[in-house]
C-alpha cells in the first residue's frame, strides 16, 4: 500500500477576479474549492491513475472534516488524525492580472496527537511506500522527517521525500527510495542560485545520491525532468508543448505518476515518462490531472532528450 503524509492540510479557495483591486469590493468570475497539501495531491493523482492511497496526517474542525469529505468523495481512503484544538487551514488564492495568495496556519499539534501518527506508521512495512511531502507546522520538531525515517528503518519500507532544506538534506543518511527536488531547490541544496543544463543538475543529482538518496528526480518545469537512478542510468525527458494554467501541484503529480509508473512497469525510464505527463497535465488545467488528462499527454509523446 501507497501511505501519503501531509502534517498541514488545507481547504484551498480558489477565485478568479477581473481587475482585482486592493481596499475595494470585489466579486469573483469562478470560484472552487479543493482539498489541499502536497500529500493530498499525491493521493488524488494516484486514485485518477488507478492506484489506491492512504492519506494520512492531521485534521482539525469544520475544515478538517470538509477535506476528509472531499477526499472521500474523491475515493480516497484516508486515516487522518484529529487535532484537538483549532481548525485545519484555509487557503484563499485570487486569481486576477497577478496571483494573490493568503495562506492559513492551521491548528496546533500536541505530543500526543504526533505519538498517534507514530503508532500507525509503526505498522508499515517493507511491502508499503510511505510520501512525506510538503512543509512543517510549526508546533512539529524541525527534526520530524528524520525521526519518521528513524522509525521505519527497520521495516525497510521505501520512502519518497518531497520536501526543501534542511526537511530533505537530513533524511540522505536513512537512504530514501526517491528524493524529487525542483531545479532551484537542488541549487539552493548547494549554495547555487537555479541549476539549468543538464550537466550541473547530473552532477548535483550525484553528490545527493551518494549522500544516501535510492533515486533522484529533478522537476524542471517546462524543461521537463531529469532522473539519476539508483543503478547508475541517467534519464532526461522533455516536457510536452501546453500552456501554463497552474502550477500547483505539477510536482506531486509528477511524483504520483512516476510512482504509478514504477509500480506497474518496475522500469525507472517509463516511471520517468508517467511522471513528466501527470506533472505536465496538472499544470495545464486549473487543478489536478485526471487520467484522461494524462492519457492525452502520452498520447501527444513524452520524448528522451
Amino acid at each position: 500500500m501507497i501511505y501519503t503524509v501531509t502534517f498541514n492540510p488545507s481547504l484551498d479557495y480558489v477565485v478568479k477576479v477581473d481587475n482585482f483591486a486592493v481596499g475595494e469590493i470585489n466579486r469573483t468570475q469562478v470560484e472552487n474549492i479543493y482539498p489541499g497539501g502536497k500529500g493530498i495531491n499525491v493521493s488524488l493523482v494516484l486514485q485518477n491513475l488507478g492506484l489506491q492511497s492512504v492519506a494520512l496526517g492531521f485534521t482539525a474542525g469544520f475544515s478538517g472534516a470538509e477535506i476528509e469529505r472531499l477526499l472521500q468523495e474523491a475515493g480516497c481512503r484516508c486515516d487522518f488524525i484529529q487535532a484537538g484544538q483549532g481548525c485545519s487551514r484555509i487557503n484563499t488564492k485570487i486569481i486576477s492580472d497577478s496571483e494573490t495568495a493568503l495562506n492559513g496556519q492551521g491548528p496546533q499539534l500536541s505530543k500526543e496527537e504526533l505519538q498517534k501518527l507514530f503508532t500507525k506508521l509503526q505498522g508499515l512495512t517493507q511491502d508499503d511506500i510511505l510520501v512525506l511531502a510538503g512543509s512543517i507546522p510549526a508546533s512539529l520538531p524541525d527534526d520530524i522527517y528524520e525521526q519518521i525515517l528513524e522509525l521505519l528503518q527497520p521495516a525497510c519500507t521505501r520512502v519518497v521525500v518531497d520536501a526543501t532544506g534542511d526537511l530533505l538534506l537530513k533524511v540522505l543518511k536513512y537512504k530514501p527510495f526517491l528524493i524529487k527536488p525542483n531545479h532551484e531547490e537542488l541549487g539552493e541544496f548547494f549554495g547555487r542560485g537555479p541549476l539549468l543544463n543538464e550537466e550541473d543538475i547530473l552532477a548535483a543529482a550525484l553528490k545527493l545520491q551518494q549522500q544516501g538518496a535510492r533515486n533522484v528526480l529533478v522537476s524542471r518545469g517546462a524543461d521537463g525532468a531529469v532522473l539519476l537512478d539508483e543503478n547508475g542510468r541517467q534519464h532526461m525527458m522533455a516536457s510536452p508543448k501546453g500552456k501554463l494554467v497552474n502550477s500547483v501541484g505539477a510536482g506531486d503529480s509528477m511524483v504520483a505518476g512516476f510512482l504509478a509508473g514504477y509500480l506497474k512497469t518496475q522500469d525507472y525510464e517509463e516511471a520517468l515518462r508517467l511522471g513528466v505527463a501527470a506533472g505536465s497535465a496538472s499544470a495545464f488545467k486549473d487543478w489536478l490531472a485526471t487520467s484522461d488528462d494524462i492519457d492525452k499527454i502520452i498520447l501527444q509523446g513524452v520524448t528522451n532528450k
